[in-house]
């Protein structure tokens, strides 16, 4: 089920869409929604995800897509109508297909990965591994090659969709093409996750959030240590 306000950015998104051709940006919807800072819009943007109403496209600018459409209602209901907000007495909800749904050809149920820590400055990654701490995994996540799981400490990708304390999964590789969000460890002694830029010879560490700067290193300064493919995030 919906709440009025995720109803009401859903609306805000499908009509901007259809009017622009793009999804609107944080800040518009911000906006639109009159709330006080991007946090909320990314705890409703979650919440929409969550009960299938829109997908979030990695590693892309304003990467939203409208899957089920605001005027789409379970079958035993009429589609809301008025105003977003309703008015006082009436419901505030909008329910939701939660259908099950068979798990895709040849995807496993879920895998258990091990769950290295959180990313810490002065730790390089290999010293965080724990092989008894394990944490379970959609297998609709993964592909080929070995994978782990990274706790996020603070807010530097905001913007990505990665908040504190989110789970990342990440497939080992020590590559990553220009615009992948990655785990890189900086001089052999800070690791951060980050996306990766290349700028010439140098490399960029970009934060999703204007609050950081971005870092600017030479091409042996920065190794990276994988490359995050899924998120997972506790209620």
């Amino acid at each position: 089920m919906l709440t009025q306000r995720q109803l009401q950015l859903l609306r805000f998104i499908h009509a901007y869409m259809q009017q622009h051709g793009v999804p609107p940006s944080f800040e518009e919807m911000r906006e639109a929604l009159g709330l006080r800072s991007k946090s909320g819009v990314h705890r409703l943007i979650s919440g929409l995800e969550e009960r299938g109403y829109i997908r979030r496209l990695p590693y892309r600018a304003r990467a939203l897509e409208v899957v089920r459409p605001p005027l789409e209602t379970a079958p035993e209901e009429e589609p809301p109508a008025g105003p977003a907000i309703p008015l006082p007495g009436a419901r505030n909800v909008v329910r939701g297909l939660f259908r099950s749904r068979r798990p895709l050809s040849g995807v496993r149920d879920s895998t258990r990965l091990p769950l290295y820590g959180r990313i810490a400055a002065g730790t390089p990654i290999e010293a965080l591994a724990d092989t008894s701490t394990v944490i379970e995994v959609p297998g609709m996540l993964l592909g080929d090659g070995e994978h782990y799981v990274l706790q996020v400490v603070g807010d530097s990708m905001v913007e990505a969709g990665i908040l504190d304390g989110d789970y990342v999964v990440v497939r080992r590789c020590e590559t990553a093409e220009n615009g992948d969000i990655v785990v890189a460890l900086i001089e052999e002694r800070e690791v951060t996750l980050k996306r990766l830029r290349r700028r010439g010879a140098s490399i960029a560490l970009e934060a999703a959030n204007p609050a950081y700067e971005t870092r600017i290193f030479g091409p042996h300064q920065v190794r990276i240590q994988g490359k995050v493919v899924g998120l997972l995030r506790r209620y």
